[in-house]
């Protein structure tokens, strides 16, 4: 992998395609109304294609968070794309088991990850991205972890032309209103989590009860918290009896503490993530509001536990998108905890297991495809075929590009009952996930042209 942030400025996708024609694989142009088309394979350019995929590499950037509040969950995602891509050119057996027809490589080419900060801000990424376009014609984007950056990553696609898969993103927008033909999406989200994580709150506590939420002030939080509210007050008559809406990446969060404190609230449900999560639920313990409210995480947030301990982690409930125990019943993530330990030296969290998924899942539809060609892979991913994945078997929905996948329900485990230095969670319930998933319009997902 290569680690590419030199901010050097950036020159236009015509030009780029212009440069890209004299290389080997474009074969003609030719004029159809005045508009010229550079031709290869017999269908027009588009985006980086045929100048990205001309020779004998092909290249991946990714825009992830290495500084700043979310930077924890994105060296972890990181991790996992690194390992998929080392997969991919070496014929790996988790690789080969996901999409079979890797040789070495996609279509005859070493595959390149190359990686920018984007410090979880939405400029930052787009500025990255746009430097891996115009230097080194990457065929497919990557990275997130704050939605804010995957809605702006969808929006930015769609006008290049170029394929993104979303790093970790929980908004419902991602593949709601903000979905796009050129973007796709492997984790669960808000709307899933609170269907996964809804009865199980209920059953386990009971009806008319009062929580407080603490809401980060970016899309992943409203939406989160607006499914998981909705879910609760619909199906179980829970009021939410205060919203403390905090900026994303803040340090002392006593003004929303406090409130929380004087609401009433029997719960405290923390849609917060990465370090401000840590903080928050710190200084929750630190303020006495836990134990005193009982502590639920929607969204279970990578390194959380590990970072503020069993004492608060402990019997609290989570949805997630995997944990490594789950080896224990998915061959595939048995393959993957062990290949990612023997590399990493640590067990991998979910943003890792997403990335490989999202990269395996990329590897499949290009080699099926048996093209790079932007329209050919999309319509690959829209056949809505199934295929194995890490945690069983799964499908992109063709009418929103959701991938269709179980939501695992875990609680935080006492330290007395851990049985190794990372036995955080217990796993309670993989729950599948079509039936945890809106309608595909439901949210208002248009997906836009392939041209």
């Amino acid at each position: 992998m290569e680690d590419r942030n030199d901010g050097r400025g950036a020159v236009g996708r015509r030009s780029l395609l212009k440069a890209g024609l004299g290389g080997a694989g474009a074969t003609a142009l030719a004029s159809f109304g005045g508009v010229r088309w550079a031709y290869a394979e017999d269908k027009p350019a588009m985006g980086t294609w045929p100048a990205g995929s001309q020779g004998d590499t092909v290249h991946i950037g990714a825009a992830v968070p290495l500084t700043g509040t979310y930077a924890s969950s994105g060296e972890d995602e990181l991790k996992g794309m690194e390992l998929a891509v080392e997969h991919m050119n070496t014929n790996h057996e988790l690789m080969k088991k996901i999409a079979p027809k890797v040789n070495n490589g996609l279509l005859g080419k070493k595959v390149k990850l190359l990686s920018a900060d984007s410090a979880a801000k939405p400029n930052q990424a787009l500025q990255a991205e746009q430097t891996f376009i115009n230097q080194d014609k990457i065929i497919l984007m990557t990275g997130s972890t704050s939605s804010a950056v995957a809605v702006a990553l969808n929006k930015f696609a769609q006008r290049e032309k170029i394929l993104y898969v979303a790093g970790i993103s929980g908004s419902n927008d991602t593949t709601g209103k903000d979905c796009v033909r050129y973007g796709f999406r492997q984790d669960f989200y808000g709307e899933t989590a609170a269907n996964a994580i809804g009865p199980v709150l209920i059953k386990q506590f009971g009806k008319n009860r009062k929580a407080a939420f603490m809401t980060p002030d970016y899309t992943y939080g409203h939406t989160v918290t607006k499914s998981v509210s909705d879910y609760l007050a619909k199906n179980a008559g829970w009021t939410m009896v205060t919203n403390q809406v905090s900026p994303l990446g803040t340090q002392d969060f006593s003004q929303y503490l406090t409130n929380i404190a004087n609401s009433g609230a029997e719960f405290l449900i923390n849609v917060n993530w990465g370090r401000d999560a840590v903080l928050s639920c710190q200084q929750a313990k630190q303020f006495g509001i836990i134990p005193k409210m009982t502590l639920v995480i929607p969204s279970q947030i990578p390194f959380l536990a590990k970072e503020v301990g069993p004492d608060i982690t402990a019997g609290v409930f989570a949805a997630t998108d995997f944990w490594w125990s789950m080896e224990d019943k998915y061959p595939l993530a048995k393959l993957f905890v062990e290949s990612f330990q023997k590399k990493y030296g640590y067990k991998p969290e979910w943003g890792a297991e997403n990335s490989y998924n999202s990269f395996a899942a990329w590897a499949r539809m290009v080699t099926e495809a048996g093209s790079f060609y932007p329209p050919d892979v999309i319509k690959q991913y829209e056949k809505g075929e199934t295929f194995p994945s890490i945690v069983g078997d799964v499908h992109y929905r063709p009418e929103d590009h959701q991938c269709v996948r179980p939501v695992i329900i875990v609680r935080g485990k006492a330290k007395k009952d851990m049985k190794s230095a990372d036995d955080y969670w217990e796993v309670l319930e993989v729950i599948p996930g079509a039936g945890l998933m809106q309608k595909p319009d439901a949210f208002g997902c248009k997906l836009g042209d392939y041209t």
